[in-house]
């Protein structure tokens, strides 16, 4: 084969895509609150410095929502942004999914919230939880839809409010964590590959590490229950952080595998934004360079299934992100759950 017509990756797909059905991400959009919280900000709420917090995860403000603005605004306003980008009109959007741990409420979802926000009344709609990886998840599904004709235009985003359930008399979580909102839309672009492969994982065995106890079956909301904390987030930090670079290695080396690339053919990494040394970690053993990476945790904090969604908005809005790029996203949370996505923009 001569080098011209030598293929510049594997579709792990096309084996499946009888159809010739494949999906692309047409636009992206995000939205971030008005209110930063810096960490001299938080040395004024707690026990912990600029320095400490820097040091340890890299971040020096967040962004947090008002008292009135609640997940599915956030979420809202980075879907506008996605379809306008897109050029697709309420009325085009087929499928709603929301990725998030902090919804409106436990039901309906807020997907539907969303929904009657931006007036997609053609839409099905329903949320997703995977924790930090819930963007990823959101992909995947959203692309089985387009995929299998089902859909053809799906908005997937991911949306939280941690502010509402951050214990904010806890050094080791309060400084990690905002608000956020990113969002893509998703369609078949023909004579495109688009998302090329997705892994996930999870391993409940591991539920313990990062948890909020308090608000479901288990444990309805009671005053004994507030009085105790269980309706904040807790979070094993040591364990946390050994699993999480463990486990976005192994997924970023699977999808890499599937694709039949190396690393070095990634034009921009963007890894889930909860702390540097994690990402650090996870680049040095995946054999990047730094200058593959885009990075804005240090403007956020880890702000969980927004987190590259935001970043990837970014990225294209920077100019970081060019048509026929390869994009590697990983990710990990809670539950434990982990997944990875190579996509060529």
């Amino acid at each position: 084969m001569s080098p011209s017509t030598t293929p510049k990756f594997k579709n792990p797909r096309a084996k499946y895509n009888f159809q010739g059905r494949t999906c692309s991400i047409s636009g992206v959009g995000s939205y971030v609150p008005a209110r930063i919280l810096t960490n001299a900000d938080l040395e004024r709420m707690v026990d912990t410095s600029d320095e400490w917090i820097t040091s340890r995860t890299g971040i020096k403000e967040r962004r947090i929502a008002a008292k009135n603005e609640f997940t599915s605004d956030l979420a809202a306003q980075a879907a506008l942004r996605a379809m306008q980008r897109a050029g697709v009109t309420a009325e085009q959007i087929d499928l709603i999914i929301v990725a998030t741990i902090t919804p409106d409420m436990p039901f309906p979802s807020t997907a539907c919230l969303v929904q009657r926000k931006i007036g997609a009344f053609r839409a099905a709609g329903f949320d997703l939880e995977a924790a930090c990886s819930g963007f990823i998840y959101g992909l995947e599904v959203a692309q089985q839809f387009i995929m299998s004709r089902t859909y053809d235009t799906v908005l997937v985003i991911g949306a939280e409010k941690l502010s509402s359930i951050v214990d904010w008399k806890d050094r080791n979580t309060c400084v990690l964590f905002g608000d956020g909102a990113g969002a893509a839309v998703l369609q078949n672009r023909p004579n495109a590959h688009g998302l090329l492969t997705a892994v996930m994982g999870a391993d409940g065995r591991k539920a313990n590490l990062l948890f909020m106890a308090g608000g479901g079956s288990r444990c309805p909301a009671t005053a004994e229950s507030v009085a105790s904390g269980m309706h904040y987030l807790r979070m094993e930090g040591r364990e946390t952080f050994k699993n999480a670079v463990q486990a976005m290695q192994t997924a970023a080396e699977e999808a890499l595998r599937r694709c039949e690339i190396d690393i070095s053919r990634i034009t921009c990494i963007i890894p889930h934004q909860a702390n540097l040394r994690i990402i650090n970690a996870v680049v040095d053993r995946l054999g990047a360079k730094p200058e593959q990476l885009f990075i804005n945790l240090q403007k956020y904090g880890n702000t969980s299934a927004a987190s590259v969604a935001i970043a990837l908005d970014e990225a294209v809005a920077s100019g970081r992100i060019q048509r026929g790029d390869l994009i590697l996203m990983v990710v990990f949370g809670a539950g434990l759950t982990w997944g990875a996505a190579v996509i060529e923009w």
